[in-house]
């Protein structure tokens, strides 16, 4: 008989069509490839007997605990649940002797995520339940079972969660009493043949489907080969998978050529270390993820697996310390791959520059203490933007390389590179590498392979990429099936050439060979997730509030230490919650993008790190300063105030518990605390303050002026209010200039509808800013009305079901007015925002970044500048011309927007997931407006913010004994000769010693010279990185009586730190 002619090349969509019936295994799995997979399997007595001891509420019981219990036996169908429980499961195994000689494998589904443990408390591998993607069931028993195994007992810990949490979508609020169905559990046989068909069968069908294009004669290749495994497979008869694998393997004996792209491929499973789940299921998912991984290395030998975060490494430490040392011996060996050099991958927008700085220094230190390594590749792929100052500290910090692929999910704007020179606010470069397959999860399909040439956008430069795959977020990692399809992929015509590798192996080679790699300058603004700069309010304020309070701690504990007082520096503790900061500033946890349970967590990890500090700051107050007249507030006559600022200051000092009947001028009827002004109090230094010392300040007032506006006047600035709460003038008396337009008004509270496209919690979107209401004031009273503070309450409802109030003050020593709020907030996908329009042109504000400032447009020209509707900044933004501005401070806010010449700042958001409750109830937060004369940088902006988030440090004393104190008047550290730099962190060094180091950072954007003097007593200084390495000896001079001093050169932005030697 004449042999039939195929016709594939006439019909292309049916052949693909059939082929996917072939790889199906749903309605026609009994005649697809899945139909010949296995040779044999088992379930239920006697081979597989289950019993199942469950642990009490939401419990984590060690696997110590779990065996000692009382387990009874359960079946195939059993439930497990509610959610986030824990059931541990005995699972009594008899391999059947006809079994013998070949590989055995447990199928374990109970939809949820599980660990197998051997019977002596070895946690094996991690597995994944349910039926679609990522899964995870099977654990290999048995490599070459034996003819009379012997039973064997796996303990298998099942967590009542998925992979991605609890939710009825994948952002949805957890379903708190979701119960989940064990599959049939069986031991099993795979056919050889047929997987390694079945994985030949992927990778053709990825590269017809989503590959390659029909004008590839690769692609009628592929789909040839797919027809003619089609004719040659019979499902009944096994012995066609021969002539099927010899036609799988003609198509991939055709091989790339020499000048193709090259990929450095790298498995990954980007565990965040909370999101939608909290973080002690990340402790058991890094268990689950990595010993998974520990087990493909050892069956993989070209396979490589990077995994980032100390943290992470710390908790598999504490909690599996077998699993470690496995983890520690592959590390040995190049093969498990610890990147990133960092506490976690946090979040680069709310953090300070300070904790940038620990972030690296703790990071760093655990990898080089535990690996004898550090990180060269700062490794940040899913954070929600990046700002202008870390390749300055990535160079600090020892890295070189940065990698990220999170700005390929613009909404406005693509990214125009993949591979070039990311350039800083100092000047300072890294080598940046954005993987143009667009994931840090990638599941090693060809169509991916292939994107990481089309989507190369420097590929001009360099003809090399990153891949990153493995199933990640939460965890797990590359799959047997993904190793087995990066194996036939690796040099395959049409695809580009693949291998695994080590990231620096990667960067090093683009760093020797590329050429004339293009430059990005400043911040890597990301066009999505502009919400995280608002949602959860309080954990942005206890980080703000934790930062600063751990400064004052470190430079207090550092000078009563230099000093040899009676305190023994807290270098342990100190530590401790540096890194509890650092965990709660993942760029899930910071930013609000996670579930109600993780900032219950946050709070009590914030509830320890402020009680720890202010018993901590206590102390070296004590120590400092306890010879002084120290006493309670009641029995006080003065008070004690340490300046930790590096310039002089005056302030009023609120002190509750002082009564008047010691000549306080005026007490705040808000909380009848006295007030006081604390004027001229050294940089870096203390004063004595009496409760009857005005300094001079010319009395501040607050009255109703004759067209019945109420208005807070001092020295400096007049401020009018309307009925409305409304700011409707405020003029500059020094220079009598109005600065609110007429008709325009500033306190302006706008309720924006705030629903974005998905991403609830994360995102804001442009259209919000044409939905809005304003919202105007019920009453508007005066309370203080001087002669150091003048107040007055201004109340309001807001929206349908939220009410604030807000304590508006203006003391008599300065221009500065604020805003005390407090509301109480209970709105639905709403956003409130106040705006202040000014009397100002300008194209550009100017917003406080972490060691700096960045320039942001006030204009909508380009969609560049459009998408900028929404910016992150840190205490202040700034609206300034020639000779005069107007900056908006904060002490805990940080989204922002200016439009012409109103700028706004977004004070709360309600989203409903995947917190359902995100900032509902009460909220407490200041704001304020500093006009100054000059534009911004011949402003004192930067130290108006400063001195709004760090009040001086109060004592309150005996004034006859105070009067003694040997540092009256005088400074610990000063800055002299350069306004535009900032001291902004004093500390123990790390290692121990006795030596001290001081932080500095040029804040403006010009060079200085700085003279920075101590009247403490050193050896000498040298200038460091952040992991404070000596890079560069400084001449220590003295001075007689005036203590030691040292010039320090800065280059703008520039962050310096210096090394004094005990």
């Amino acid at each position: 008989m004449e042999k039939q002619m195929s016709y594939f090349q006439k019909h292309p969509d049916i052949t693909k069509s059939c082929f996917r019936n072939l790889m199906s295994n749903g309605q026609f799995k009994k005649a697809s490839i899945h139909a010949s997979m296995f040779e044999a399997r088992v379930t239920g007595s006697p081979h597989v007997q289950l019993e199942v001891w469950s642990a009490p509420g939401q419990e984590r019981p060690t696997f110590e605990h779990a065996i000692k219990q009382e387990f009874k036996s359960i079946e195939n169908g059993y439930s497990f649940g509610p959610s986030w429980t824990t059931h541990w499961v005995r699972a009594t195994l008899q391999i059947p002797s006809d079994f013998a000689g070949k590989e055995v494998r447990l199928l374990f589904n109970p939809e949820c995520e599980s660990m197998v443990w051997s019977a002596d408390g070895e946690p094996l591998q991690g597995l994944t339940g349910g039926n679609g993607d990522p899964k995870r069931h099977e654990f290999i028993l048995a490599g070459r079972a034996g003819s009379n195994e012997a039973k064997r007992v796996l303990y298998l810990e099942v967590a009542c969660n998925g992979m991605f949490g609890l939710g009825d979508y994948l952002i949805g609020p957890p379903d708190p009493d979701r119960y989940f169905t064990l599959k049939p559990v069986e031991l099993v046989v795979k056919r050889p043949k047929a997987c390694a068909l079945y994985h030949d069968l992927v990778v053709l069908r990825q590269i017809i489907d989503d590959g390659l294009s029909e004008e590839s004669p690769r692609w009628w290749q592929a789909l040839s080969a797919a027809d003619k495994v089609m004719t040659a497979y019979d499902p009944t008869d096994v012995s066609t998978l021969d002539a099927c694998l010899e036609i799988t393997g003609e198509f991939f004996k055709a091989k790339t050529g020499n000048a193709a792209h090259q990929v450095y491929a790298i498995g990954n499973c980007h565990i965040d270390t909370a999101w939608l789940w909290p973080y002690d299921e990340t402790k058991r998912k890094i268990a689950r993820s990595w010993s998974t991984q520990l087990g493909l290395l050892e069956k993989y030998p070209d396979y490589m697996f990077a995994a980032s975060q100390a943290q992470q490494f710390e908790w598999l430490k504490e909690l599996y310390p077998g699993l470690f040392a496995r983890v520690k011996e592959q590390i040995k060996q190049g093969r498990f791959i610890p990147i990133g050099g960092t506490w976690v991958e946090m979040d680069c927008n709310i953090p300070s520059g300070e904790s940038f700085v620990r972030q690296f220094l703790l990071g760093q230190k655990f990898f080089e203490e535990n690996f004898g390594e550090r990180c060269k590749v700062f490794w940040l792929p899913d954070t929600f933007g990046y700002s202008s100052q870390l390749p300055q500290i990535v160079r600090l910090a020892g890295a070189e390389y940065f990698f990220t692929q999170k700005l390929s999910w613009n909404n406005i704007n693509k990214f125009p590179h993949t591979t070039f020179r990311w350039v800083g606010l100092d000047g300072s470069d890294v080598l940046c590498h954005m993987c143009p397959a667009e994931t840090y999860t990638a599941e090693a399909k060809a169509d991916q392979l292939i994107s990481s040439v089309k989507k190369h956008k420097d590929i001009g430069y360099t003809n090399e990429s990153l891949y990153l795959y493995g199933y990640g977020d939460g965890g797990g990692g590359p799959t047997e099936d993904m190793l087995e399809r990066m194996d036939r992929m690796k040099d395959v015509d049409a695809l580009p050439k693949v291998k695994h590798a080590h990231p620096n192996d990667y960067y090093d080679h683009v760093k020797k060979n590329s050429k004339d790699l293009v430059a990005w300058n400043g911040e890597l603004y990301f066009e999505l997730h502009r919400g995280t700069y608002t949602s959860q309010a309080k954990t942005k304020k206890q980080n703000r509030q934790s930062e600063y309070l751990l400064r004052d701690v470190e430079m207090l504990s550092a000078i009563a230490r230099s000093l040899g007082k009676d305190l023994v520096y807290p270098s342990a503790e100190v530590t401790r919650l540096w890194k509890l900061v650092c965990l709660n500033q993942f760029h899930d946890v910071i930013p609000g993008s996670s579930i109600e349970v993780v900032y219950k967590d946050s709070d009590k990890i914030y509830a320890d790190v402020l009680e720890s500090a202010r018993s901590m700051k206590e102390n070296a107050v004590v120590a400092l300063f306890g010879d002084s007249g120290m006493c309670a507030a009641e029995e006080a006559t003065g008070m004690l105030v340490f300046n930790s600022t590096s310039w002089p200051r005056t302030d009023v000092i609120a002190v509750p518990g002082m009564g008047q009947h010691l000549g306080t001028q005026q007490v705040r009827k808000q909380d009848q605390a006295a007030l006081m002004v604390a004027a001229a109090v050294p940089s870096g230094g203390v004063q004595i303050v009496s409760p009857s010392n005005d300094a001079d300040a010319v009395p501040v007032s607050a009255y109703h002026d004759s067209n019945g506006l109420v208005v807070l006047e001092n020295l400096y600035v007049t401020a009018k209010f309307n009925s409305n709460g409304h700011l409707t003038s405020f003029v500059d008396r020094r220079t009598e200039r109005e600065l609110v337009p007429q008709g325009q008004a500033g306190n302006v509270m706008r309720l924006h509808d705030d629903v974005p496209i998905f991403w609830d919690a994360w995102d804001i979107e442009i259209n919000h800013l044409h939905r809005f209401f304003v919202m105007n004031a019920s009453n508007v009273t005066i309370v203080d009305e001087g002669p150091l503070l003048a107040s007055i309450s201004i109340e309001m409802s807001v929206g349908k079901n939220s009410r604030m109030r807000q304590f508006v003050s203006l003391s008599a020593v300065s221009p500065r007015l604020e805003f005390d709020c407090d509301v109480d907030w209970h709105e639905s996908h709403k956003c409130l925002k106040a705006a202040f329009t000014w009397d100002i042109r300008s194209d550009n504000a100017t917003y406080e970044t972490q060691y700096g400032v960045v320039q942001r447009p006030t204009h909508r020209n380009t969609t560049w500048d459009m998408a900028k509707f929404e910016v992150c900044a840190h205490k202040f933004g700034d609206l300034s011309e020639f000779g005069y501005g107007v900056a908006l401070l904060n002490d805990s806010k940080y989204g922002y927007a200016a439009l012409g010449n109103t700028m706004t700042i977004t004070l709360l958001r309600s989203p409903k997931s995947p917190d359902a409750n995100c900032d509902m109830g009460h909220q407490s937060f200041r704001y304020a407006v500093y006009p100054h004369q000059g534009s911004f940088n011949e402003s004192r902006v930067v130290q108006e913010a400063y001195q709004f988030n760090v009040p001086l440090v109060q004592l309150p004393v005996d004034m006859s004994v105070a009067a003694t104190c040997e540092f009256r008047g005088s400074s610990f550290f000063a800055l002299s000769d350069a306004p535009n730099v900032v001291l902004d962190a004093v500390k123990a060094a790390e290692d121990g010693s006795q030596d001290v180091i001081v932080r500095l950072y040029e804040a403006y954007g010009g060079r200085s010279k700085a003279v920075l003097t101590t009247k403490l007593t050193f050896g000498g200084v040298a200038k460091t990185n952040i992991l404070e390495e000596q890079m560069e000896k400084l001449e220590l001079m003295t001075a007689a009586g005036k203590g030691q001093h040292v010039v320090v050169d800065l280059r703008p932005f520039e962050v310096v730190t210096l090394r004094f030697r005990a």
